[in-house]
């Protein structure tokens, strides 16, 4: 495969808000491919003059560069920012969209075509490749990374409407030869086509929340395949402690939250909304259908439910033709349970719990979900003036749990009696 030709170009979008690791991901990004000369970068750079680190001048006279100069007041937010670099797109062959706070796998660029093209030579035609990253510290830049792949996996509905989602290790079934069949999108990585620059463009209406989930459907049902990558060719910093945002300067970036969020509840049907918005080119496509989507994903956006072998981590269903009918469909959905646990702070002394076990069990006493509580959340219980730690959890299950059970744990007093109850 000869892929230092000029066909092989990839069109990187990045949208940058007043971030001090916008020069040191593009100087990695270049030193690390194997191509750095079939590289197109759009930046929509939204920066402050007071800013002193965030100078692209270095950049501007370089032809493989496009950027988009945005004084910081001018945002409107993360989806806008997106939709003004995909603007800047020129027909290369690929694309790939990322943050503006990565560090790069060496001959990342090989990597990432080598692995769309033979998903093209298995048939299909539009793959995606996206998924969440491995943190990276850029205070401890030499520090060893985690390079094992993730896969992204369902987590919640946001009481907004947005589906939340988080990564994880594979589990025993998944095949880490090749790139894994996905439900979900990640926007600070994704690989594809070019094309997909012009045909799933970012709605700039959109604010934050609600941008992955309406980019996965979207592109679904123009016929794109979601894969996440079986092996890690760069990572992401999420901590981004002390690092200012666009919602620290807007002051009324909330109105543009909840608009974003009616939106997109619009867009996918949610809790029975009728889609009477004209979205244009920002709607749903044409090749699949958006129950296509929720049968592939187990997924119901109407009924915020999850079908069993969505919550059980299993594959999406890729093949149409084994897709359940739709009475099948709502009738083989999880029910959400939401339940709160009220232990007496009198009955958890110690001063010092940095772990919880916490866990559902049916009636024969089996564990049907877990979610332990962890140091802050403890920390938080303990402190709560009704005097009262209460546990909040929500998960989906085929049958209500029968009884829940607690165990805490003190470094000083190691493991403490289990404290239960019945439901």
């Amino acid at each position: 495969m000869k892929l230092s030709n000029e066909e092989n170009t990839i069109f990187i979008q990045i949208a940058a808000y007043r971030d001090p690791q916008l020069v040191p991901t593009l100087k990695d990004m270049l030193s690390k491919a194997k191509y750095p000369n079939n590289l197109r970068i759009g930046i929509a750079w939204q920066h402050a003059v007071e800013d002193s680190w965030d100078n692209l001048d270095k950049f501007k006279n370089d032809p493989r560069f496009r950027i988009l100069d945005f004084d910081y007041t001018q945002s409107q937010g993360t989806c806008w920012a997106r939709n003004q670099v995909q603007q800047l797109y020129k027909g290369e062959k690929y694309t790939l969209q990322l943050d503006s706070h990565h560090r790069f796998l060496q001959d990342w660029d090989l990597i990432l075509i080598e692995m769309l093209c033979n998903l093209q030579q298995q048939g299909i035609k539009k793959p995606l490749i996206t998924g969440s990253l491995h943190n990276f510290d850029p205070d401890n830049d030499l520090a060893p990374r985690y390079d094992f792949p993730l896969k992204s996996i369902f987590d919640k509905f946001m009481p907004e409407g947005a589906v939340l989602f988080y990564a994880t290790k594979l589990d025993s079934w998944d095949d880490e030869t090749q790139p894994l069949p996905s439900r979900f999108y990640c926007g600070h990585f994704a690989f594809t086509l070019g094309q997909f620059s012009t045909e799933v463009q970012h709605d700039p209406n959109f604010y934050f929340y609600g941008e992955e989930i309406s980019i996965a459907v979207r592109a679904y049902t123009h016929g794109y395949d979601l894969f996440t990558p079986n092996k890690t060719v760069c990572w992401h910093e999420y901590i981004r402690k002390g690092k200012t945002k666009q919602w620290d300067d807007d002051k009324t970036w909330f109105t543009k939250n909840d608009a974003a969020h009616l939106r997109n509840r619009k867009l996918l049907e949610m809790d029975g909304e009728i889609n009477d918005i004209d979205f244009g080119i920002y709607g749903l496509g044409t090749v699949r259908t958006l129950k296509d989507y929720e049968k592939y994903a187990g997924i119901s956006f109407k009924h915020r439910a999850i079908q069993k072998f969505t919550a059980c981590h299993l594959p999406p269903l890729v093949d149409l033709q084994k897709h359940p009918s739709d009475e099948e469909f709502e009738q083989s959905l999880l029910n959400i349970f939401v339940c709160c646990i009220d232990i007496n702070q009198s009955q958890v002394p110690e001063d010092d719990y940095d772990f919880w076990t916490v866990a559902f069990k049916n009636n024969m006493g089996d564990v049907i979900y877990r979610k332990d509580a962890y140091k802050d959340e403890i920390l938080q219980m303990k402190n709560n003036p009704n005097g009262y730690c209460e546990i909040w959890r929500e998960f989906y299950t085929e049958i209500p749990p029968a009884s829940w059970v607690v165990i805490p744990y003190s470094p000083s007093k190691s493991w403490a009696d289990p404290i239960e109850g019945n439901i």
